[in-house]
């Protein structure tokens, strides 16, 4: 007799997009995380030039916001739903959110619902051209009023306030916050000292 072992049928499982919600639950792995249209994008540690160019950034804004009480200066991995359905949950190196637009959160305990009004990106040696210009197209798009790229190699800044309104700074010129932090001008070269 012989016997014949027929193959297991195949199974296509199609997996559902994770939302902001999901994500939140989820127990936090070592690697930074964010969500991109439903799905979980999983980054390396940064390097410690990112690291300490990023504290400088945020130290400076905290600084700024706290004593002017302008809002709400937030830290890296501070995660802001940017769209929903599917969604995406971005964690800018630094951020800020007016005053008003931060009283109206619900909740003070997971994502913040929305975007930031002004979100910095450090670049770093593994980021494509490709994912920092998705990154910016999504901050604008979500309602981000003002996106800072930090590019530590050339020791410029790039700012942008719409697609139509960018500006590159040198380490010689001035970063300024435009009417989303009014009165906040620094040498850009502190940041990268």
């Amino acid at each position: 007799m012989i016997v014949r072992t027929l193959p297991e049928p195949t199974v296509n499982v199609v997996m559902s997009p994770v939302t902001a919600a999901e994500l939140e639950r989820m127990p936090q792995p070592d690697a930074h995380v964010e969500l991109v249209k439903g799905e979980i994008v999983t980054m390396s540690p940064s390097g410690h030039e990112h690291g300490e160019i990023a504290l400088a950034i945020g130290s400076l804004l905290r600084e700024f916001v706290r004593k002017h009480k302008l809002g709400k200066a937030y830290a890296a991995e501070t995660g802001f739903i940017l769209s929903r359905n599917p969604d995406t949950v971005r964690a800018p190196d630094a951020a800020f959110v007016t005053a008003a637009r931060a009283a109206q959160q619900t909740r003070r305990q997971g994502f913040f619902d929305g975007a930031p009004d002004l979100a910095v990106e450090v670049v770093s040696p593994e980021d494509t051209v490709d994912e920092i210009d998705t990154k910016v197209l999504e901050y604008l798009h979500a309602g981000t009023k003002l996106v800072w790229v930090v590019h530590p190699r050339t020791q410029t800044i790039t700012i942008y306030r719409s697609l139509d309104q960018v500006r590159v700074l040198t380490a010689n010129d001035t970063l300024d916050g435009n009417d989303v932090l009014p009165g906040f001008a620094r040498a850009a070269r502190e940041i990268f000292e």
